[in-house]
């Protein structure tokens, strides 16, 4: 399964980034291209950062069994998957600016790891797991666009 810890994933992961457009439209879901930008780059950042978010009580009771069943193989993630409050976007911005920011937030993947990283769904994950889940996520919007 590919990884963001695995550099020529991360490059193919920028390069689909750059294909990005102010004009890119959703094939689903109702983010504009902003917005999803936006929404990964603080994906990225929950996961490289001390940015935290609460845990949801749904995720305590079905998070590890969730966690199992989007990362045995390597189907894309289902479309109009939920989100934690804290990442649905809604104003508009910089499109270039924001590409940027996403992409070098998925530059840190090559030398950066928090052991003690929990989702606010899945819970604890390993190295390992965080490297197949952030390139899932990535793929999934980056998908939504058509890239």
């Amino acid at each position: 399964m590919k990884s963001v810890y695995d550099a020529a994933t991360r490059d193919e992961l920028v390069a689909r980034i750059r294909l990005l457009a102010e004009t890119s439209h959703a094939l689903w879901g109702k983010m504009t291209v902003f917005q999803m930008l936006k929404h990964c780059s603080l994906w990225e950042e929950m996961v490289l950062t001390e940015k935290k978010y609460k845990r949801v009580f749904i995720g305590r009771v079905f998070g590890k069994i969730a966690l199992r069943k989007v990362l045995k193989d390597e189907k894309p993630l289902m479309r109009n998957s939920p989100s934690i409050p804290e990442l649905i976007i809604t104003e508009n911005g910089s499109v270039p600016l924001q590409k940027e920011k996403w992409i070098a937030l998925i530059g840190q993947y090559g030398g950066k790891f928090d052991p003690d990283f929990v989702h606010p769904f899945f819970g604890k994950m390993t190295k390992e797991q965080i490297g197949w889940m952030a390139y899932k996520h990535a793929d999934h919007h980056l998908r939504q666009f058509a890239c």
